[in-house]
């Protein structure tokens, strides 16, 4: 009796990442019925990532609606919009962008939230990690490049937008899981590029 091959460890690698993005994604959404249990689940997958590993371990006790939609929802603190930390650029025009990637790649999100918002973009994270990991492991390098230089564009005109003014202005807040989730997010992206004034 034979069994199916191991995937490769660059395919492993690639899944690791595409579960880590999608974790990142699923912490920025509002807490809803199942949200909890999507979080435990893919936090099995990634469990020696220590940081997102302790936003979901935080998630269990602080996580609640009223409470994201005080910090995150329009008007409050903290912006998961990325149209909101690029004011000298237009929003139709970044959202113009997002939607033209999310086309490209058929990402079709089954979300509440609008095209800019973290979440959607963790998440497009995540689905070019696992169409990178599902081409190789079909042998088809040229698209596993596709989605791999997409992954790196993608992470550098958008999340690194995003990522270091969210945590900025979540860190002081005081609600752990969000906190962790955004310096898990920085981490990966890095600090936002300068801006290119007018």
């Amino acid at each position: 009796m034979t069994g199916e091959a191991p995937l490769a460890p660059e395919v492993l690698d690639l899944l690791q990442r595409a579960a880590a993005w999608r974790l990142l994604g699923l912490l920025f959404e509002r807490p809803r019925p199942g949200w909890q249990e999507e979080l435990e689940s893919l936090a099995k997958t990634v469990a020696e990532d220590t940081e997102l590993s302790a936003a979901v371990e935080a998630a269990r006790t602080e996580a609640r609606e009223g409470l994201y939609h005080t910090i995150l929802a329009p008007g409050g603190p903290a912006s998961p919009r990325e149209t909101s930390h690029r004011p000298w650029v237009l929003p139709g025009q970044i959202l113009a962008e997002l939607n033209a990637f999310y086309e490209a790649f058929v990402y079709l999100p089954k979300t509440e939230e609008p095209a800019d918002h973290i979440s959607v973009e963790a998440g497009f994270m995540g689905y070019l990690f696992l169409k990178q990991a599902y081409a190789l492991e079909q042998g088809q390098e040229e698209r596993a490049q596709v989605a791999a230089e997409a992954a790196q564009r993608f992470a550098q005109d958008h999340l690194a937008e995003i990522a270091e003014p969210l945590a900025v202005s979540i860190e002081p807040l005081g609600v752990r899981y969000l906190a962790l989730a955004s310096e898990a997010l920085l981490l990966r992206t890095g600090p936002k590029p300068p801006s290119p004034g007018i």
